[in-house]
């Protein structure tokens, strides 16, 4: 009788051999039916396009690739597997709209990233309703009138940032000092997300040490070396590759100092009753879906893991997904002078801290500013998703050498919308469109809309506070601080597109601060 070991190793065989057997078929049945859609010559029979798409350029081959073979284009990921890039507006518009969005799932291994790292919140959540659901809980607090209540805190943290870059200017013993602005950028935006969602101050600003700023950088400042490259090449087809190896234990590192913070914040919310309905966490606390007593202050509808996993999901969206947008407004100011100027100029033309309203009615330069850094350095270069069934996509324009004004996904195929394609698109932004030209946003008669935040029912929910946040400090900095960069920068392709001196490992940027 053969033993317990050898009847372990026959079935995992077969488990495996089965696996393998799904994927062999599903890939030659994608490949078959998206046979007629056109893509480069596969650089590699592992690694597909992965190793060029990863070490070059962050894009470039993207837009190379939508210039060459049109507006959907096919080509390999590792291990073979067909990947679509989009960019067709009709097919676009299909994929992220409400009747799409939902049959278009984000892919499993990008739900594992989320679940891993944040718990099952409303990144990671899929299914209409139960997106919803989360939705509604958060929606309250992030509207317009919330995030005007919002602004005392982002100019009280964008002054902290320059008193501590003023004590630097002070203890310097020239008029200028170089500031690695990249690690204050951070800084700044884990204390204003904490302070503003939970009324949690970190004091980050001071300079010292926290383990949970330095988790949230390591996680997305790790990505110049081989095994980063093979997880991120691996984890769309073998979402258990996020667990492994040293990038999985920076994954765990990170979701247990959250979720630690997390839970301590939740616990104090429902000790401490406030009518002041000013933060994330109060304005939760009342809402039906999380609290059916209102006479309670914080209580049971969501489970704690469900509540716990939000705050996860706040905390580290409203870093990591929207910091480098910070360090990049920054370094486009310091190599673009007469546009420095003229924000100064603009900005100083107020005596104190603008209002939220005014910030956005009145300050043209700023806003194009802040736009145009958005548009030409998204944090986030892929909107990936994934066919849940075999669909018909409505195109725009048919694929080169055919007629038909639909295009078969076939069930599993994974497809993603390369942001950096669509917002620099001669075609709505002009010739010069891979220039920095904030007054382009003046001018611009149509395509105003950016995709950085995606778009339709899973429209970044944050996106009023991030761009108001980012102004707040804007404003706050060019008042009392001139900015020039004499290093040559490049981006780099890591969780977030980041900035470094070019041929360097880590982010960076080291900016050259005065006082005005």
């Amino acid at each position: 009788m053969p033993s317990l070991t050898v009847n372990a190793t026959l079935a995992g065989l077969a488990i495996t051999l089965l696996v393998v057997g799904k994927f062999v078929v599903h890939l030659i049945s994608t490949r078959w039916v998206l046979r007629h859609v056109p893509g480069p010559r596969s650089a590699s029979l592992l690694w597909g396009e992965d190793w060029n798409l990863y070490h070059h350029s962050p894009g470039s081959h993207y837009l190379d690739w939508h210039q060459q073979f049109g507006k959907v284009v096919k080509f390999r990921g590792a291990c073979g597997h067909q990947v679509l890039s989009i960019t067709d507006e009709r097919a676009v518009a299909f994929i992220v709209g409400a009747e799409g969005i939902y049959r278009f799932p984000k892919p499993d291994g990008v739900r594992a990233w989320f679940q891993k790292t944040l718990g099952e919140g409303i990144l990671w959540v899929e299914g209409k309703e139960a997106h919803e659901k989360q939705r509604r809980s958060l929606a309250p607090a992030l509207t317009h009138q919330s995030v005007r209540n919002f602004m005392s805190i982002f100019y009280e943290t964008s002054g902290k940032l320059a008193a501590q870059w003023t004590k630097l200017l002070d203890n310097s013993p020239s008029e200028e000092v170089e500031i690695e602005v990249t690690n204050w950028a951070g800084r700044f935006a884990l204390d204003t997300v904490a302070r503003a969602a939970f009324s949690y101050d970190f004091n980050l600003l001071s300079g010292e040490p926290n383990a949970l700023a330095a988790a949230l950088d390591d996680l997305t400042n790790n990505e110049n070396n081989l095994s980063s490259f093979y997880m991120r090449s691996l984890f769309l087809i073998f979402p258990s590759i996020l667990s492994i190896g040293k990038k999985g234990e920076m994954i765990r590192v990170t979701k247990a100092e959250l979720g630690a913070i997390a839970r301590q914040m939740w616990k104090d919310a429902k000790t401490t009753r406030t009518d002041a309905d000013k933060t994330l966490m109060e304005i939760m606390c009342k809402s039906p879906l999380v609290n059916p007593q209102p006479d309670v202050h914080c209580g049971g509808k969501m489970h704690e893991d469900e509540i716990v996993s939000q705050m996860r999901t706040v905390l580290s969206a409203g870093v990591s997904f929207s910091f480098m947008h910070r360090s990049w407004v920054l370094y486009e100011l310091a190599t673009n002078a007469p546009i420095q100027e003229q924000l100064r100029a603009e900005i100083s033309t107020s005596p104190g801290d603008p209002s939220l309203d005014h910030l956005n009615l009145h300050y043209p330069v700023l806003n194009s500013v802040i736009l145009e850094t958005l548009r030409l350095h998204p944090p986030i270069l892929e909107n990936h998703h994934q066919a849940s069934e075999t669909i018909s996509v409505p195109l725009l324009d048919p694929i080169p050498g055919s007629s038909s004004s639909q295009l078969v996904i076939p069930k599993g195929t994974v497809l993603l919308i390369p942001v950096n394609v669509l917002q620099t698109d001669p075609e709505i932004w002009g010739e010069d469109a891979h220039l920095f030209r904030p007054e382009r946003w003046q001018n611009l008669k149509g395509g105003r809309n950016l995709f950085a935040f995606s778009d339709g029912p899973r429209q970044c929910i944050g996106k009023r506070f991030a761009l108001n946040e980012i102004k707040a400090l804007t404003a706050t900095l060019i008042r009392q601080f001139s900015f020039r960069c004499s290093y040559d920068i490049e981006a780099f392709q890591s969780f977030v597109i980041r900035p470094r001196v070019k041929g360097q490992g880590g982010s960076s940027l080291p900016l050259l601060v005065s006082r005005v």
